[in-house]
């Protein structure tokens, strides 16, 4: 584009290049044109018209491509409206004259469509300015459109749908003629052009009267006609039109109804004629709705599913309000469409319409109305239920009236009940804890009705009833406990009715398998009446025939269920269960024999039925419990599986004798069978594999089946990417669930409860609302195909080789279908086995194993069925993978090139061209690159065939696989493969949408192999990167939203590989737009690019979303109307609005993203959009704070009892103080020129927990960014400076509201989030201080919030996670010292109080809804709150002990983030916790045991106490051992202060704690103090309970700092070293530590260890203290032991001072001797502070000089280890001493040369005063001074005075030295130490001249 930068095409440069390159000069030149045009000036654009246009009409006669025709017109006719119109009619005569040329040639069509095109174009864009001469155009296009072929059809219609939209209701005399002339092209056999129809009739229904009114019926007949035979694109288009004419119709636009007095239908007309066509099909119409319909004949399913999507357009379009008025009515429309007879001919079909009506149900309930609405919908379903179930009960009751309506009514209810309890449980499951008030309002009785269906008698209702109960227990948990009591309860009570035994049963199994969704769980006695119920029906199922049937199934149901529980409550069970296994099956051949003879078809039902259902709780317990599987459960489940497939080959002989409707049960036994096996390690059954085999070939062969039953698997083990030439690109549309009924293989999507009951427990598949297991003939298939991939890798190759040439005996001999549908099973089981080896990494075998299966798989290259061929090739790729031999590759690849060279039909094109693409898919680029030549040379012929578009489609695809597979090998090939991708966007017509999606892979494919290098300036690479962008901006324009979707995946690389080149700012708005698309792959697309962009550049993608909103003026962009709330969004399929409705007001992007979060299911989306938002809040939140606050804000405060938006208050005072006045509910403003009917939905429970996360995320990101942002003082002068600023502090009034309309909302999710969000703000803002009121802080004011915020958690039904939380905020909140008044701090005080007798009240509480360990988390955490109370006012009380009497100011800020304290009495806060410290510190101490029991290693599992500890139970042992990991330091904390306050004083006597607690818990207290339970209390003495609890305190401690894991809290460190700090205080713990030596120097050498895995400086200064506390312990124990001996008897040789380290040798052993250990952990703590001192690191060559000064910290640090050095030799003997000092002293000494640097204000800087104290303490230390070491003693000392005066010789490198405290040193010297020591003369001398220099010197501090 370089050539041509004026406005003019540059013809020079365009003659010059290629013929082949002409095209994209042009392309390049419109899409330069079309930029330029809107920028340019006026005057320029009109010098030069002429000339254009000139150029522009040449290029309409040179033959244009599609792209390049749009472009053109596009450019033709913006020239016309920004310059002169008089030449405009000239270029229209031209167009028109082209257009109704005679000439019919293939060259001249794109001539023809090109005028067609441009004359679509002026219309649109000039409207009624042509309007004279439209009569003329139309006419001309009409009479055109009779002689079109395909192509010229579709472009007709578009243009005349322009023509429509571009004159309004002036055209309105041509509306009957374009009627007219267009509705017979509905059924028109290209499908482009009927899609074209639909979107230009769409159009001319805005303004054609007639259309909605006398024309209605025959436009819904065809509509019905137009679906028949449709592709996707066509029902979507379709049903767009049909839903949208039938709501016009209901409710016309205003402006139409007042020019013609119109009749309007009413809403039982419009549903009637859906209903017809939901009903009848497109088969001829009849005005008489009535008695035709009776006659047989099916519906076409593609007419259902169309009817289907048309009635969600019909809805959406009228909006969430109608729905909300015209529910019920439209509920019992829906409703009755599945109770009709003709919807349910076969029962594939009923669960086909089910599938429909659930559709319309979802999609219109579930997105349009907000949750307020949707409560009172699920109110009028259970109502609809309800009356259901009464007309059924009547008719069961009248039984013996022989009503034969009746029974038939019976059987049609079982539909409506199904669809009325799937959407019930799906309202109820979305809305979650809002639906609270559904349960309980007895009015409502929703609980009633729904188990009033589970005596229905149709076992499809009961089943769906069952799943109703599962929703809502899931939904709110509380429920799950009393609903499986009740069913429990009900079942034993029913016990006698059939329908009772199966429908509760049902029920309980549907509960237990909702629990793994319930965190809490449910209490573990329900898994033993479970086991005891089903036992029970088990026993007693023989006892009565009538019930013998549902006893069995029920019994083993419930078994299956339990297993879901998992390992913890299974494991009790399972002897229990292994014998009733055992006991099915009879034990040996003989009994099998004999059972053959008995029994009838009735006794053999009933024993099937037993039999599957035992093995399906097989199956279940291996799924689900597989830590339980030991080699030995194995053998023992073994037993009955073989008995089992021994079985199975007697079973043709029964059904001989007794029936054929024992088929089923047999086939259900064979299916569980399969299910079970495949789950097993094939080794296990090795012997079987013999028989196993021949049944699973005989199953998907269907040799003994008569039916032609395909698998449903083959989809899944084909590629995800060839989907392009299946077609099953339609899982991911948002019409999935029902277009899956379209699918061609057996009983696709016919999905349904009933087909297996057992998958009631089972969890859902992913992306699944309602579990659907398919037929049982279809599910047997599946699984014996999955069972032979997982047997085959295990056989022997002889079997492998006659199983192959089997399958080819097989398909020769079928024929016509059935050949099809055994060819289909057989490649099915083929590709599963071959997965199976690639998986095991083992190989096919040997030469005629391969040949056979090469036979197998080249036959099915050639076959018509596309699915096929699909699946022949992935086997060809799949087989090169396993064989991995190159001659065997090449032998393949060879045998595709000669059939490609030679064929000329399309099949084997195609096949053999996806051969070659599998090839290189699954050899790679190296094992193929010797094809790879000739592989592209050929594809890219095939890919040139314009006849066939298939074949083009199948080796495009071929292409860009070999593409992707080949990597940089392939970049050879780029430059040509690009040319012809380009050139064939540029050709191919728009219709052949398959072509350009492969064409847009190919593309992503070569950039992501040119990859990095397009960032390069290179010419060859300029040349690529233009035909990518150009490649892009050609899919980017397409009307299919899969080739959109592929156009931004392209983008999406080429912006990750270089990012420069990619045009954010057109790319952004396109694909803001494309956020409300219809297509769910399209906004997926959208979503990810988006998520991509904000990671880079975030703040620039939400400028050019909001320029979106800014144009949004302009008729271009007024399709731009993206509000997060607003109906425009909300109604996705965007209902009266000509252009997709994006409406972006001002909360931007980030607002539409959160609205979109209320709309979307699809998991991948929300977490992208999660995401998303996520790198935006990053990088812009701190930077706009109340921007994103107000979105938060906005979210959370549409509280669930708001339904309709209203205004937000004034928008000027955002930035004043007075906003926190403004209502609580505040809303999004609709800010789109709103059809005031459609409220927008307030914002779902999800998408608010997800706005409070964004609160604490904001929160901390705030927290990294700026002092200010928690400073009022300092954030106040900001916002002076530059009333710009914004910070945190100033929302703090904000932040605490979202907190607590978070914390007390309906939602528990939301609740939590909530609280987490309080005490974020809680510890950030606790020390803020307030600056207009000096001594008080600034979250005072809220205490009343907090507290209100906090009250409603301790309530008697809140479940325990949400307690336990609020329960840390309290502590938070109590702790933080925020608030000083203890008339104010007791109402939360009084919170705990009143938690805290919960826990005192034992295990066994009566009410139990949750397991045993949501106790154990509530009454940990309580305890954990009162911990933390305890720790902080224990601080207060020693802080306010140790300060002089006056009134307290203590603004110390300890490392605990606690902040100031205001004047509070000396003991205000332990006053509260005093009452209450002697059943805490028993408490305490309990828990502390019971987690030093549980932090066992797993051996010693057998001495953990066998009934649990004081607050565990044994089956709940692993989920407790959580809680208490996460409570334990500080209660250890806590009780350290206590036993050090009570200074060990408080023995517990045994029989007071016994007496003041009840029963359940006295055992559990006698297990607190060490005794076995049941012996008499024996008192122990106070020394021995005081030793007890040191080795607990001290174990744990040692255990949790050995090995602190890195994702622990450093809080827990720290309170674990505090811990042990305050317990070595009290000198009874002193002591202990200190008698036994090996004690204390484990501590250190644990400390040393974690100091060298934790860095921060407070763990480190916590360490010297306790290490400090060990030396102070041992001196006190020394010096104990000495002055005893002193004592006891001088006379004796021994000398007391002798005692100490070293004894008389003066040795240390390390490992032994504490002095090493503390002088190897403080020695690390120098060096790291001061690497210099260690000759090691200095000497090192990463070594670099550290800066001299210390900072405050370290300095701290080094003072304390100081300090703690030069107290070490008092711990050793004489001899001792003399091995340590040298070390000690020179230690000292350097300290003091490094750190005595003068400074500013002549302080002193700890280390040096730490220093001379050390130096103090060793030169007058008397235990050295024996005869022995006398003279080593002098000359170390002599030795550092020496060094001393050596370091003070004034140096003119040096920092000055703070000669003061080397005087002192001196002085000291001269003072301490005895004369004999210092008279030596050079030292004297040394000392005169310092203290001369000094004394000389003019500076004050030095003479003093």
């Amino acid at each position: 584009m370089e050539l041509a930068h004026s406005l003019l095409l540059n013809e020079e440069a365009l003659a010059q290049i290629t013929e082949a390159k002409r095209p994209v000069f042009i392309f390049e030149w419109l899409r330069f044109l079309d930029k330029v045009l809107v920028a340019a000036n006026k005057t320029d654009v009109k010098e030069k018209q002429k000339k254009l246009v000139e150029q522009l009409t040449g290029l309409i006669s040179s033959s244009p491509g599609p792209p390049t025709r749009k472009l053109l017109a596009k450019n033709l006719a913006a020239l016309y409206s920004i310059g002169d119109t008089f030449t405009v009619f000239q270029t229209l005569d031209k167009c028109n004259d082209i257009i109704k040329s005679k000439d019919d040639t293939a060259a001249y069509l794109p001539t023809k469509l090109a005028a067609v095109a441009c004359v679509g174009a002026f219309y649109e864009k000039m409207g009624r300015m042509l309007g004279s001469s439209f009569p003329e155009t139309v006419n001309n296009l009409l009479k055109s459109l009779k002689s079109a072929e395909s192509q010229g059809r579709s472009e007709i219609l578009m243009s005349l749908q322009k023509v429509l939209n571009g004159l309004g209701g002036a055209a309105a005399s041509c509306h009957r003629d374009i009627y007219k002339n267009a509705r017979s092209l509905l059924t028109d056999r290209s499908m482009a052009v009927r899609c074209a129809v639909a979107k230009c009739l769409l159009e001319l229904q805005n303004e054609a009267v007639f259309m909605w009114t006398a024309e209605l019926e025959n436009v819904a007949t065809l509509c019905f006609k137009a679906l028949e035979n449709s592709n996707y694109g066509v029902r979507v288009a379709v049903s767009k039109l049909l839903g949208t004419v039938m709501a016009t119709a209901l409710i016309p636009k205003q402006a139409t109804v007042m020019r013609q007095n119109v009749k309007r239908a009413t809403l039982e007309e419009v549903l009637e004629l859906m209903a017809t066509g939901f009903l009848r099909g497109g088969s001829g119409f009849l005005k008489s709705g009535g008695e035709m319909l009776k006659v047989g004949g099916s519906v076409n399913r593609e007419v259902r599913v169309g009817v289907t999507q048309a009635y969600v357009v019909f809805v959406t379009t009228l909006g969430g309000q109608w729905l909300e008025r015209n529910f019920a009515t439209f509920l019992s429309h829906v409703l009755d469409l599945v109770s009709h007879p003709r919807a349910t001919q076969t029962h594939v079909e009923a669960v086909y319409s089910r599938r429909c009506v659930s559709f319309i149900l979802r999609a219109t309930v579930g997105s349009l109305l907000g949750e307020k609405a949707q409560i009172a919908a699920a109110k009028d379903i259970c109502q609809a239920i309800g009356k259901q179930m009464k007309a059924v009960e009547a008719v069961v009751n009248d039984a013996n009236s022989e009503n034969k309506s009746g029974a038939a009514d019976v059987a049609a209810s079982q539909h409506v009940m199904v669809c009325a309890l799937q959407e019930l449980g799906s309202l109820v499951q979305s809305l979650n804890a809002t639906a609270s008030p559904l349960i309980q309002e007895p009015s409502i009785g929703l609980l009633e009705t729904v188990t009033s269906v589970l005596l229905h008698p149709s076992m499809a209702a009961r089943l769906a009833a069952a799943w109703c109960l599962r929703c809502v227990a899931v939904a709110l948990p509380f429920q799950l406990t009393p609903f499986l009591d009740r069913c429990a309860e009900r079942l034993n009570n029913l016990k006698t009715s059939p329908e009772a035994v199966s429908g509760y049963s049902f029920a309980m199994a549907a509960l237990l398998g909702g629990v793994h969704q319930c965190p809490l769980g449910i209490p573990h006695a329900k898994g033993k009446m479970v086991v005891s119920i089903a036992e029970d029906l088990l026993r007693t199922a023989a006892q009565n025939s009538r019930l013998s049937l549902q006893r069995t199934q029920a019994g083993w149901l419930l078994l299956g269920a339990l297993m879901t529980l998992g390992p913890s409550v299974v494991r009790y069970h399972l002897p229990k269960m292994l014998l009733l296994w055992r006991n099915v099956f009879p034990r040996s051949l003989k009994e099998l024999e004999a059972e053959k003879a008995r029994g009838d078809s009735f006794t053999w039902q009933v024993t099937l039925e037993g039999r599957a259902g035992a093995l399906c709780a097989m199956r279940s317990f291996v799924a689900h419990c597989p830590e339980l599987l030991t080699e030995d459960v194995i053998r023992k489940l073994m037993t009955p599986i073989e008995c089992a497939m021994t079985m199975m080959s007697h079973i043709p002989s029964v059904i001989k004798a007794h029936g054929a409707h024992l088929k089923a049960s047999a086939a259900m036994v064979r299916l569980r069978l399969y299910d079970i096996l495949a789950l097993l390690p094939p080794k296990t059954y090795e012997g079987s594999f013999n028989a196993l085999l021949r049944e699973l070939v005989a199953e998907f062969t269907l040799t003994d089946n008569s039916a032609n039953t395909t698998t449903s698997l083959l989809r899944s083990l084909c590629h995800y990417d060839d989907s392009v030439l299946l077609g099953s690109w339609l899982q991911e549309t948002d019409h999935k669930s029902i277009e899956d009924q379209l699918q061609p293989n057996s009983a696709s999507g016919s999905g349904a409860l009933e087909h297996d009951p057992s998958s009631i427990y089972l969890r859902i598949p992913a992306g699944e609302a309602v579990p659907g297991p398919l037929p049982l003939g279809v599910s047997v298939i599946d699984a014996s195909v999955a069972l032979f991939g997982v047997v085959f890798p295990h056989v022997s190759y002889k079997h492998r080789l006659q199983m192959l040439d089997h399958f080819a005996e097989c398909v020769k001999q079928a024929k016509g279908v059935r050949q099809q549908a055994v060819q289909l099973n057989i490649f099915t089981a083929v590709l599963s086995a071959l997965k199976g080896l690639a998986e095991n990494k083992s190989t096919l075998g040997p030469e005629e194993v391969r040949k056979s299966a090469l036979t197998l798989v080249m036959g099915a290259l050639d076959n018509p069925n596309p699915i096929l061929r699909c699946a022949a090739g992935e086997a060809l790729g799949r087989m090169a993978q396993v064989v991995g031999e190159a001659s065997f590759i090449a032998r393949m690849a060879q045998y595709s090139f000669d059939k490609l060279k030679s064929a000329r039909d399309v099949v084997s094109r195609t096949g053999h061209s996806l051969a070659l693409g599998c090839l290189h898919r699954y050899v790679g680029g190296i094992g193929s690159g010797q094809h790879l030549k000739t592989s592209v040379s050929i594809l890219l012929a095939l890919a040139q065939d314009g006849t066939s578009p298939e074949v083009q489609t199948w080796s495009l695809h071929s292409l860009a696989l070999i593409v992707d597979s080949s990597g940089p090998m392939y970049r050879g090939y780029v430059e040509p493969t690009l040319s012809l991708v380009l050139t064939l966007l540029l050709t191919v017509p728009p219709s052949h949408t398959e072509v350009h999606q492969c064409l847009g892979r190919c593309l992503g494919a070569i950039i992501t192999t040119v990859g990095p290098e397009l960032q390069g300036n290179g010419a060859t690479i300029s040349t690529i990167r233009s035909s990518c962008l150009v490649g892009c901006a050609i899919t980017q324009d397409h009307s299919d939203s899969l080739v959109q979707a592929a156009a931004i995946s392209c983008l999406q690389q080429l912006h990750m590989f270089a990012p420069r080149h990619v045009n954010l700012s057109s790319l952004v708005p396109s694909l803001c737009v494309h956020l409300c698309s219809s297509h769910l792959l399209l906004r997926r697309a959208a979503v990810a690019c988006l998520r991509q962009l904000a990671q880079r550049e975030a703040a620039e993608v939400c400028e050019y979303a909001m320029s979106l909103a800014k144009n949004a003026g302009d008729k271009e962009n007024c399709g731009i109307n993206i509000n997060p709330f607003a109906p425009g969004a909300g109604s996705r399929r965007d209902a009266h609005s000509r252009h997709q409705g994006v409406n972006i007001t001002e909360t931007g992007l980030e607002g539409v993203l959160f609205g979109m979060l209320d709309r979307e299911t699809d998991r991948k989306l929300c977490s992208d959009i999660h995401d998303t938002l996520g790198h935006m809040l990053s990088s812009l939140a701190v930077e706009n704070l109340s921007h994103w606050l107000m979105l938060c804000k906005d979210v959370l405060a549409a509280s669930s009892d708001m339904s309709t938006a209203a205004p937000l208050g004034g928008g000027k005072d955002e930035e004043s103080e007075k906003k926190d006045e403004m209502d609580d509910d505040t809303m999004f403003t609709t800010l789109g020129e709103e059809d005031k009917s459609k409220p927008s939905v307030a914002p779902r429970w999800a998408t608010r927990v997800f706005a409070a996360d964004c609160l604490c995320r904001v929160i901390m990101l705030c927290e990294n960014a700026n002092k200010a942002h928690f400073d009022l003082a300092l954030a106040r002068s900001a916002r002076l400076k530059n009333p710009k600023n914004d910070f945190l502090v100033l929302h703090l009034s904000d932040l605490i509201r979202m907190a607590f309309m978070a914390a007390t909302d309906h939602s528990n999710q939301l609740r939590m989030a909530g609280l987490q969000a309080l005490e974020d703000i809680i510890k950030k803002f606790a020390s803020v201080p307030e600056p207009e009121f000096p001594g008080h802080v600034i979250l005072e004011q809220y205490q009343a919030n907090v507290g209100a915020a906090l009250r409603p958690a301790f309530s008697q039904d809140t479940p325990s996670d949400i307690t336990a939380k609020a329960c840390q905020v309290c502590s938070a909140w109590i702790g933080s010292g925020v608030v000083s008044d203890l008339n104010d701090l007791r109402r939360v005080h009084n919170l705990l109080v009143s938690s805290l007798d919960k826990v005192q009240a034992g295990k066994g509480s009566s009410s139990q809804l949750y397991r045993e360990s949501a106790t154990t988390m509530e009454k940990l955490a309580v305890l954990k709150a009162w911990a933390e109370v305890y720790v902080v006012a224990m601080k207060i009380k020693k802080e306010a002990e140790t300060k002089p009497k006056r009134v307290l100011k203590s603004t110390e800020e300890d490392e605990d983030d606690f902040g100031t304290v205001d004047e509070l009495p000396p003991d205000s806060l332990i006053t509260l916790v005093q009452p209450e410290l002697p059943a805490l510190s028993r408490l305490w101490l309990a828990a502390l045991k019971d987690y030093a029991l549980l932090t066992l290693p797993a051996e010693f599992a057998t001495q953990l106490p066998p009934d649990g500890g004081a607050f565990y139970t044994p089956e709940t042992i692993d989920t407790a051992r959580l809680h208490y990991r996460n409570s334990w330091a500080p209660i250890l904390h806590a009780v350290a202060l206590w036993l050090n306050s009570t200074g060990f004083n408080a023995s517990e006597s045994t029989e007071e704690t016994a007496a003041a607690m009840p029963n359940s818990q006295k055992r559990a207290t006698s297990v607190t103090l060490n005794q076995a339970p049941g012996t008499p209390p024996t008192t122990k003495s106070l020394l021995e309970i005081n030793k007890d609890r040191m080795h607990l305190i001290l174990g744990v401690s040692i255990q949790f700092l050995c090995s602190p894991r890195p994702e622990e809290p450093v809080e827990h460190v720290t309170s674990c070293l505090q811990a042990l700090h305050t317990l070595l205080d009290s000198p009874c713990a002193r002591i202990h530590i200190a008698e036994d030596q090996l004690l204390g120097v484990e501590l250190l050498s644990v400390l040393h260890r974690l100091l060298l895995t934790w860095d921060p400086p407070s763990v480190q200064l916590l360490v010297t203290g306790v290490v400090q506390q060990i030396v102070k312990a041992a001196q006190d124990y020394l010096q104990e032991k000495r002055n005893t001996l002193n004592e006891d008897d001088t006379e004796e040789k021994e000398n007391p001072l002798a005692l100490g380290e070293g004894g008389e040798s003066g040795g240390l052993v390390p490992g032994k001797s504490l002095v090493f250990a503390a002088m190897e952990l403080l020695m690390f703590i120098l060096v790291r502070h001061m690497p210099h001192l260690s000759s090691k690191v200095s000497d090192s060559p990463s070594h670099i000089a550290a800066k001299s000064h210390l900072s405050e910290e370290s300095a701290r640090l080094v003072a304390a280890t100081v300090t703690i050095l030069s107290d070490l030799p008092s711990l050793c003997s004489p001899a001792g001493c003399m091995t340590i000092l040298p070390t000690i002293l020179f230690l000292i000494t350097r300290v003091l040369k490094e750190t005595a640097v003068k400074s500013a204000d002549n302080q002193v800087p700890p280390p040096v005063s730490a220093a001379l104290q050390g130096i103090k303490t060793i030169v007058t230390l008397p235990t050295v001074k024996t005869d022995e070491t006398q003279k080593q003693w002098t000359g170390l000392i002599r030795s550092t005075l020496a060094s001393i005066l050596e370091y003070s010789q004034p140096e003119a490198t040096k920092p000055v030295l703070d000669e003061v405290s080397i005087l002192t040193a001196i002085a000291l010297f001269l003072w301490s130490a005895s004369t004999e020591i210092i008279g030596v003369q050079s030292l004297q001398n040394g000392c005169m001249n310092r203290f001369k220099s000094a004394l000389n010197s003019c500076d004050p501090w030095r003479t003093l």
